[in-house]
């Protein structure tokens, strides 16, 4: 599957943002069918990183979130900027 199929968009809130600074961590909305597998294989094809873990959760939106934690030696805010984010 492509990796832009399964990676909708950045999610942009005071929590997100927070979890960048502190926790080297990136929110993304990502399709309700995917995978943990799969968004960590998405993330790593399109931004060339390193991911330790995922979490997902569903919010009250019905949009599905997955919280991406990365390798020490990769910075989330250096993804970010690459995004666009900042």
């Amino acid at each position: 599957m492509d990796p832009y199929d399964i990676l909708i968009k950045p999610q942009l809130t005071e929590k997100s943002m927070n979890a960048i600074d502190y926790k080297n961590e990136l929110t993304f909305v990502v399709r309700r069918t995917a995978r943990k597998p799969q968004i960590k294989q998405a993330f790593q094809e399109l931004y060339d990183v390193k991911v330790e873990r995922v979490n997902t959760q569903i919010n009250s939106r019905g949009e599905k979130l997955a919280y991406l934690k990365l390798a020490e030696e990769h910075s989330a805010e250096d993804i970010a900027v690459k995004m666009g984010v900042f």
